[in-house]
């Protein structure tokens, strides 16, 4: 995910997505059309994470499958269409988001922001590989 949060930002960055602000925007835009309208705020407190801790590491795979599949279809749009200012990315981001909810509903699917929070992050997981592996 974090290769093709990469990705987004060049893509987004050639869209006129210049700053950190910015693109703090444009990522909320993504996050509020996947969860029918909550911001990256909204869902951090939803899943009852510390300000220090990421979104995207305290996802189960069916949410980051969710997230990834935005990413990179957002990122092809945006390339193929041209799109040229930072409100048509916001809007682009936020459209795409909405369609992949969408999917998920119409395939009877959980909405994101319904599914659970798992209790190990992603950062855990690496660390007790690391230590393993030293074993």
């Amino acid at each position: 995910m974090k290769e093709h949060n990469k990705q987004l930002v060049e893509a987004a960055q050639q869209a006129g997505v210049a700053t950190a602000i910015d693109f703090a925007i444009f990522q909320n835009h993504g996050y509020r059309g996947l969860y029918g309208g909550l911001d990256q705020k909204a869902i951090h407190q939803r899943k009852g994470l510390k300000k220090s801790q990421k979104i995207l590491d305290h996802m189960g795979s069916t949410e980051l499958a969710a997230n990834l599949f935005r990413a990179t279809q957002t990122e092809e749009k945006l390339k193929r269409d041209g799109v040229n200012s930072k409100q048509q990315a916001n809007t682009t981001h936020f459209d795409v988001g909405r369609k992949v909810r969408q999917t998920i509903q119409e395939l009877g699917g959980t909405m994101p922001e319904e599914l659970p929070t798992p209790q190990v992050s992603i950062k855990q997981l690496e660390n007790s590989v690391k230590i393993t592996e030293k074993k």
